[in-house]
Parts: structure tokens; sequence; C-alpha cells
């Protein structure tokens, strides 16, 4: 499954740390349109070492979870984000800490403290 993916997603660096999404890219009911742009993972400079922001092996996960965030569907983001992580064979330790973050994050700072 996570070849598949792959596949289907197509970026393209823009300015800093910016990427463009070059077609659109669909993960069950979510449509990201081309030409979507995200800045990869929000993670703090210091965690770039282990977590690099634009990673090939969970940017189809951060591309949907970005594009939801942007519709202030955080409960959604953060479910698929997860689901993405685990089909995309992120390591289990990296997708629970990923998946922790942004759940928590989203608890801190829009009050959106669904699991």
């Amino acid at each position: 499954m996570a070849s598949k993916i792959y596949k289907e997603v197509a970026v393209r660096p823009m300015h800093k740390d910016r990427f463009k999404l070059l077609k659109e890219f669909k993960y069950k009911d979510v449509v990201v349109p081309e030409g979507y742009e995200t800045n990869g993972a929000d993670v703090p400079r210091i965690f770039w070492v282990f977590f690099p922001p634009n990673r090939a092996d969970y940017l189809p996960a951060v591309i949907v979870h970005d594009y939801l965030c942007d519709l202030q569907n955080y409960a959604m983001a953060d479910k698929y984000f997860e689901e993405l992580l685990e089909e995309l064979e992120v390591r289990v330790s990296t997708r629970k800490i990923m998946s922790n973050s942004v759940r928590f994050y989203h608890c801190l700072k829009y009050k959106s403290c669904e699991k």
C-alpha cells in the first residue's frame, strides 16, 4: 500500500520550506487540489535531525493533515494523519510521536481535544 501512496503524490519545492502539489491527491473522502501548498510537517527545528519536515516517508500524511487543518477539521485531520502514517509503514514509535504531537498541539491551540 505504501508504494501506491508514494506514487500518487507529486510535489515541487517552492520558496523556503514550501511545497506545491502538482496534481490532486485523494485519500478516502478527501481531495487535496492541485496547486495546494504545504510547509511539510511543523516540527521544531531542534528535532529536524530526527523528523525532517519534508521527509518523503510521511509527506502524503502531512499534505492531507495540513489540508484538513486549513479547513478547520482537526479531528478528521488527526485521524487520517495517523491512518496514513500506518499505511505508509512509518515506524510505530515515529507514528506515535507524530500522532500524539499533532493531537496535543490541536488540543492546546484550538481546544480540539478529540481522539
